[in-house]
């Protein structure tokens, strides 16, 4: 049903792409550093599902019709920079205030589903991953083979796992050097900090992003 060498290529290029720091990156890092591994990882699984929520738009056309509007496109590029922005907020708020008892445990899940769904959010509402998919991965389909969209679910589900294991290393990698930091309550409110400014400074860059046309 799908090409394996369109499907090599695709993977190829999705690997090279993942890593390189962007703006699915710098999302995590600032999540590492700003709430620590845990949030990370949980933001890594949401981002991809977001992700691979758009590739499931661009199999049935969607994805198509918000890449060519310009109002479409914009709403999402603006709902996407704001709420990165708010998460920023949250992030340099977070780290004023002192780390919750050890008894506190009880609310880990429900922390863990909530920066699941935030990072789901982000990712459903980066622009660049719509341009990106849109005209990029319906390219590594082989139309004469049938099934196009079934092949744009599984090209897309391979650039997703993709997409997971490179954000994972750069999450781990993050919340290894905010572990550092954490042996010093000062230290773990200025990382805390920095990392809710680089969400402010992406969200600020995303909603600058203009459309190529």
């Amino acid at each position: 049903m799908i090409d394996l060498h369109q499907l090599a290529a695709f993977c190829t290029m999705s690997l090279l792409l993942s890593a390189i720091p962007g703006p699915s990156v710098l999302f995590v890092v600032g999540r590492a550093l700003a709430h620590g591994r845990r949030a990370a990882l949980a933001s890594v699984l949401g981002n991809a599902l977001g992700g691979y929520a758009l590739v499931v738009a661009v199999a049935f056309g969607v994805g198509n019709v918000v890449a060519r509007s310009a109002l479409a496109f914009s709403l999402i590029k603006i709902a996407g920079a704001a709420y990165l922005v708010f998460l920023g907020v949250q992030a340099i708020r977070g780290s004023r205030t002192p780390p919750p008892e050890p008894g506190a445990a009880r609310t880990a899940a429900r922390g863990t589903l909530r920066q699941t769904w935030e990072g789901f959010t982000v990712g459903v509402t980066n622009p660049k991953s719509i341009v990106f998919l849109t005209a990029v991965l319906p390219q590594f389909v082989d139309r004469d083979a049938g099934h196009v969209v079934g092949q744009i679910l599984l090209l897309g589900l391979a650039g997703a796992l993709l997409q997971l294991a490179s954000d994972s290393v750069w999450g781990l990698a993050a919340s290894a050097a905010r572990a550092w930091f954490g042996r010093s309550p000062r230290r773990m409110s200025l990382v805390g900090g920095a990392g809710g400014m680089a969400m402010i400074g992406l969200g600020v860059t995303v909603a600058a992003t203009g459309r190529a046309d």
